[in-house]
This record gives C-alpha cells, structure tokens and sequence, in this order.
C-alpha cells in the first residue's frame, strides 16, 4: 500500500466551547451537530456542514472536531477556509446572543489532509491532536489536527510530505468542493454542491437559518445542476480562468459555470440534461473542450 501523504491545508480553526454548544450551532449548520458535540454513544470526531445565509446560500463549508469526551464541558474546533475565517467569526458571534458558549480563532493548531483513505497509523495520539476521516467521502482520507510547529510524519507512521496542489488536484478529481472559490459565498446552493452526497446535511433535525430553501429543494426532488469534476482536453492557462466563466455547448448554450481548476482537472456547476454533450470553456486565445464525469463515490441512484 502506498505511503499516506500528509498536505498542510492552510485553514483556519475556530474553538467553540461551553454548556450551550450543541443548540448554538445546531441553529446555524445544515447538520445535526447534536450528534457531534451532544452526549450521546459513539458519538463521530468529525461532522461536515455549510453555515448557511439566510436566502440559503453558503457563507462557508465546515469541518467540526469533537474534543471532549464523556460528560466533558463541550469543546468543539469548526474548520473553514482562511478566507473566511473572519466572516465566520463574525457569523458565530452575531448569534451567540446570551449562549454560555466561548468562541475565538484557534491559531495554535493546524489542519492536515492525509490521503490516501486506508487509516494512517498514528505513533502518539496525545491530547492536543485529533485524527479523523474524513466526514466529506472515504476517497478524501483523514484529517490531522496538530500544533502549528509540530511534524505530521512524527504522527504519521511511514507518511510524506505532499504538495497541496496535489490534494486539490485530487479533490478536483474527486468532485469535492473545498473553500471560498469552489462555494462562492452568497452564491453556491448547497444541494446544488452535493451536501447531501457529502454527508452534510439533515433533513430531520429543527430549523438552522437558511433552512427554508434547502428543504423545499429537498422535498421538491428536482436538482438540475451539481457540482462536477471535469477534464480539459488542454492544460488551462495558469490563473487566466475566472471562477464563474460560462461553460457552453456545441450551439452556445449555457451549461454552467467554471469554479476552479489546476491544469486540465477542474470543477464546475454543470447543468445535468447537459453533461453527456461537448462542452467548451472560452479561454483566451480560443476555447478548450471540456468532459465531465459522475464520481464513483456518489450514490448509485445520483446523476440519472
């Protein structure tokens, strides 16, 4: 089996502790963080969801760590992209109102994506570091929290060292969003960008702000764009692209939107009833066709 690479991810983390916890942010993210951070039995360590705007768009996708154990004080870290992190502070803080909860950046920590998906074996798990799957999808591996100095492959028996462009390749083949440029802030739906698919999201537990929306999708049962991995038939000039460039058919019709790509991998907004014709993106100098490809992790019912 090959040897697990561990990528700094260069994300923020922000610590979310007190009594009050669970019902302070089960009113703000798509999931049931009472799973998470409540007191239940064999709880998860690691729980995905958006916070949502209130026209139910994504302000930002999270990653919550369990850190408490037990009947422990709840101590939770939420992930978030880096750009983001002062949005979502400000997001957190808005709502927290008279909550008995605690929240501020957590600096001293840092997040590693390790992949691939087999379980890294860790040498030291001591109490200052958290080793999870990843709650997105198996083909997205573990996820590491460390202090910000110390070395992944101290924890990390037998790991490299990645270039975190090859875990956003990576990502890019896989179809999972991550961050600010693949879910646009006050743009990108969450049905829309596979939350469901991606284990984010609970259509049973109480009201969350931006909740309306995404439930009527939901019972709706019509989703007529996804986010997609797709493949250039040619290298895409370097930063040349901007996110949201139209995609077109062979007749010029719209059939999406380009988010974010390195090279020839890339994902995009792609209309469904679109994605088995060529399609072609407007680069400069021309156009580059483009292919899109339903991730084998999806469920096998997804895409038809």
């Amino acid at each position: 089996e090959a040897a697990a690479r561990c990528f700094p991810l260069g994300r923020a983390l922000l610590r979310v502790r007190g009594a009050e916890v669970a019902p302070f942010l089960q009113g703000l993210l798509t999931n049931d963080v009472t799973r998470l951070a409540g007191g239940g039995e064999a709880p998860p360590r690691a729980l995905y969801a958006h916070a949502l705007n209130v026209q139910g768009r994504c302000l930002c996708d999270v990653i919550l760590y369990r850190l408490h154990r037990g009947a422990e004080e709840p101590h939770v870290l939420l992930e978030c992209d880096g750009g983001a992190q002062d949005a979502a502070l400000q997001h957190l803080r808005r709502y927290k109102l008279r909550r008995k909860v605690e929240v501020a950046p957590c600096p001293e920590l840092a997040t590693w994506a390790v992949l691939p998906g087999a379980r890294p074996l860790a040498e030291a798990l001591g109490e200052r570091l958290v080793l999870a799957p990843d709650p997105r999808a198996a083909v997205m591996g573990w996820r590491l929290l460390l202090p910000t100095a110390a070395d992944p492959l101290q924890v990390v028996a037998g790991g490299r060292l990645g270039d975190v462009r090859d875990y956003h390749r990576h990502r890019y083949k896989q179809g999972i969003p991550e961050g600010v440029q693949d879910l646009p802030p006050g743009v990108a739906l969450p049905l829309e960008s596979n939350l469901a698919y991606m284990n984010g999201i609970s259509f049973t537990k109480g009201c969350y702000i931006g909740q309306e929306l995404t439930a009527r999708t939901h019972h709706m049962g019509v989703i007529r764009k996804r986010l997609l991995p797709v493949q250039f038939s040619t290298p895409l000039p370097s930063g040349s692209i901007p996110e949201g460039t139209e995609i077109l058919t062979e007749s010029g019709k719209s059939a999406g939107k380009f988010r974010a790509g390195d090279n020839e991998l890339g994902i995009a907004l792609l209309r469904l009833a679109n994605i088995k014709e060529p399609l072609y993106l407007n680069v400069p100098g021309g156009k580059v066709k483009l292919a899109a490809t339903i991730p084998e992790w999806w469920p096998k019912t997804a895409g038809k």
